[in-house]
């Protein structure tokens, strides 16, 4: 599990294909404290960890099924040698809750459609997929690649979140544009909700 609360932009720095997509990702996570076998939320999709290393800078091997790759803009928006991705690691007993409950299954893929300044925040509007729709409220939570962020506003399948200049700076979305697409994982209560909802009206 995990609280949607970046705590590392790591660094793509190696691809390879061998059945599954195996990606070798820069830290600055001390990696003698990174099990193998563990759990990181990379881009808000939670991978295990089956390798670590060093070089000029700590590094953590992950690999990637055909099912996730499809799923998430892994593959739709092209993970690529130098791609920076937010990184976070499973929440521990005893951990502060930041953000909100992610379990770091995405269940789809946003379009940003605009970015626009008000302030010293980015309002961000997004195009969720519409099966997703309905299960994205005003004030609700939301992970997008990864990040807990609450929602502004909803319009049919579009919603809208603003995002503060410190998440700027410490996670992806400092360089998010327009035409990003974006891993989106709708919030654990809502889902619950609408699946209560579903049974009693049987």
């Amino acid at each position: 599990m995990f609280t949607g609360i970046v705590t590392d932009m790591g660094e793509i720095i190696a691809l390879e294909q061998q059945g599954d997509l195996k990606a070798r990702i820069a830290t600055a996570y001390p990696v003698e404290t990174i099990d193998i076998g563990a759990s990181i939320a990379c881009e808000g999709v939670c991978l295990t960890v089956i390798d670590t290393g060093n070089g000029p800078r700590g590094w953590f091997d992950v690999q990637i099924s055909a099912e996730t790759v499809s799923k998430t803009n892994i593959g739709r928006d092209g993970w690529r040698i130098g791609k920076r991705i937010n990184l976070e690691r499973a929440l521990k007993v005893g951990d502060e809750l930041g953000g909100h409950i992610v379990s770091g299954h995405v269940d789809g893929v946003a379009e940003i459609l605009s970015a626009v300044q008000e302030g010293d925040s980015t309002r961000f509007t997004f195009r969720a997929p519409d099966h997703l729709a309905g299960f994205i409220a005003p004030k609700g939570s939301v992970a997008l690649n990864g990040t807990s962020l609450t929602v502004n506003e909803v319009e049919g399948a579009t919603f809208g979140v603003n995002i503060i200049p410190h998440t700027k700076a410490v996670t992806t979305w400092g360089t998010a544009q327009a035409g990003d697409l974006v891993n989106l994982e709708i919030d654990t209560l809502a889902r619950y909700v609408a699946r209560l909802q579903d049974w009693a009206g049987r």
